[in-house]
């Protein structure tokens, strides 16, 4: 007898069925835990949760004037604006009487720039041009040369150029057209920097790094990182969110390569749970790690509405009485009671969840949040702003 011959036809079929049945039973566990699975914190690069000693942007400011306005600069109440215009002119060669100035066509304005640490001479810088009088706006105008101080007094940068503006204002007899606001606009490239930072950014022989995340386990993660990527204990922690770092031998006077390689470095943040709350527009922000204890909520509306009308009684016809009128108030009362029960150690998922289906608008949402907080069952830290 083959081997064919003893197998049973029957038994072979209940085997398949079996495997199949088995190989099914197996991709849907594996399906499950997949879709299932806790999700893991998303990681971050350092350079976007943490700022480096050195590096950094100084602020510059100005002040100058914008010419060639088509009517709609500073009028005669500005009078810095007039006798901008009559120490321009005198610097010029030009003697002028500044109460004989009408200056419908210039606008005295601050210029302002953020210049990078690492600028030198001759680079270019973005500057934004801002009216400070009562100029109507600043299309069409050029900015005359300005000198751009940083906080010591020193001038860094000197700017001039035509503006661009993002918007317009148009008025007439009776109505007016206004988009967006025409008394700010920029000038791309539109400055020159003329002295740079007196700072060396290589000759540093220790580095802080701070963090944005206030947090004692984000910071030992980002110092075990450091310390691992750089193969020695040569980062610190000095505070919550204050990174000492020494800086090997290989890497004084080239700094570059270091900075590069730590900046890549993967961190998972973390921090306290948290809510906010933004009562002027009604929004609430829930933390991923935000939960609640075993609590019952009960929340209903209360909506009283009191109305006034007066019902006027007339006299009978060719009787003596007289007309009155007398006040009728109506008065109406709506309650509606909604419950939610929240059980022990519920997600933010569940709590939106059980939230909404209460119907809960944002209003409800904030005093819900509050009483949550007050009972002692709402375990994060809320924060109104």
């Amino acid at each position: 007898m083959t081997l064919n011959e003893r197998i049973n036809p029957v038994d072979s079929g209940e085997a398949a069925r079996t495997l199949v049945l088995a190989a099914l039973f197996v991709a849907l566990v594996l399906y499950l835990a997949f879709v299932f699975a806790p999700a893991e914190a998303r990681a971050a690069r350092l350079k976007d949760i943490a700022s480096f000693s050195g590096v950094r942007n100084n602020e510059l400011v100005g002040y100058g004037l914008v010419v060639g306005l088509a009517g709609t600069g500073d009028g005669t109440s500005s009078t810095f604006t007039m006798r901008s215009m009559a120490n321009m002119l005198e610097k010029m060669g030009v003697e002028t009487n500044p109460n004989d100035l009408k200056p419908k066509n210039v606008a005295a304005v601050m210029v302002t720039a953020k210049m990078p640490v690492s600028a030198k001479p001759g680079s270019n810088l973005d500057v934004t041009v801002s009216s400070l009088g009562d100029a109507k706006s600043l299309l069409g105008g050029v900015l005359l040369v300005t000198p751009l101080k940083g906080l010591d007094g020193q001038v860094y940068a000197v700017g001039q150029g035509a503006l661009t503006i993002g918007g317009f204002n148009v008025a007439g007899a009776a109505a007016n057209a206004q988009q967006n606001i025409p008394t700010v606009g920029r000038i791309p490239n539109g400055a020159v920097v003329e002295r740079g930072v007196p700072f060396k950014f290589n000759n540093q022989d220790h580095m802080t790094v701070n963090l944005d995340v206030r947090d004692f386990g984000t910071t030992m993660q980002v110092v075990n990182k450091i310390n691992a990527s750089m193969g020695g204990q040569f980062a610190k922690a000095k505070d919550i969110a204050t990174i000492d770092l020494e800086l090997p031998d290989r890497f004084r006077g080239n700094m570059v390569p270091l900075m590069a390689s730590l900046e890549d470095l993967d961190i998972s943040p973390d921090g306290k749970a948290k809510v906010v709350v933004d009562e002027k527009t009604g929004t609430v922000v829930l933390g991923q790690d935000v939960r609640l204890s075993r609590v019952a909520v009960a929340h209903g509306n209360l909506q009283i509405v009191v109305s006034e009308t007066q019902q006027v009684s007339q006299p009978g016809p060719f009787s003596d009485g007289t007309t009155v009128v007398t006040p009728q108030t109506d008065i109406q009362v709506q309650q509606q009671n909604k419950q939610l029960m929240l059980m022990e150690g519920a997600t933010l998922q569940e709590l939106v969840d059980g939230l909404n289906s209460i119907g809960a608008t944002p209003r409800d949402l904030i005093s819900i949040i509050r009483t949550l907080k007050a009972a002692g069952s709402l375990h994060a830290e809320v924060e109104v702003i």
